[in-house]
């Protein structure tokens, strides 16, 4: 799965999630660094990438338009960047059972005491 980070994560994961994460891109990279929300939807949708986000925002659209494209839901407050890194890596398994599902368009990712940073 292509993953399309939303601007309030930073784009050096780009770098570390080249392995797990194969084509995944940063929405600077895509030049919709302050983009609106439809556009970053609408672009995610023609290129076939799942959005990455700690906003509701994507949520609130799935909801009204289904998708694609998928959304992942970080709901894990303010984490630093290798901390998002381990998250996503650590989600693996769970994600790329998100992106063979037909019907499921949303995960929610989220901290868990055993990798939340103490």
């Amino acid at each position: 799965m292509k993953l399309l980070l939303d601007e309030n994560l930073s784009p050096k994961l780009v770098r570390s999630l080249a392995d797990s994460f194969p084509g995944s891109a940063h929405v600077e990279d895509c030049r919709l660094g302050a983009a609106a929300d439809e556009e970053i939807w609408d672009f995610a949708k023609e290129n076939d990438f799942a959005i990455v986000t700690k906003d509701s925002d994507f949520y609130d659209r799935g909801s009204l338009y289904g998708s694609p494209p998928k959304v992942i839901w970080l709901c894990v407050g303010n984490r630093s960047t290798p901390e998002i890194d381990a998250l996503l890596k650590q989600s693996r398994p769970a994600i790329d059972a998100f992106a063979a599902s037909t019907v499921t368009t949303l995960i929610i990712v989220r901290a868990t005491p055993a990798n939340r940073k103490q």
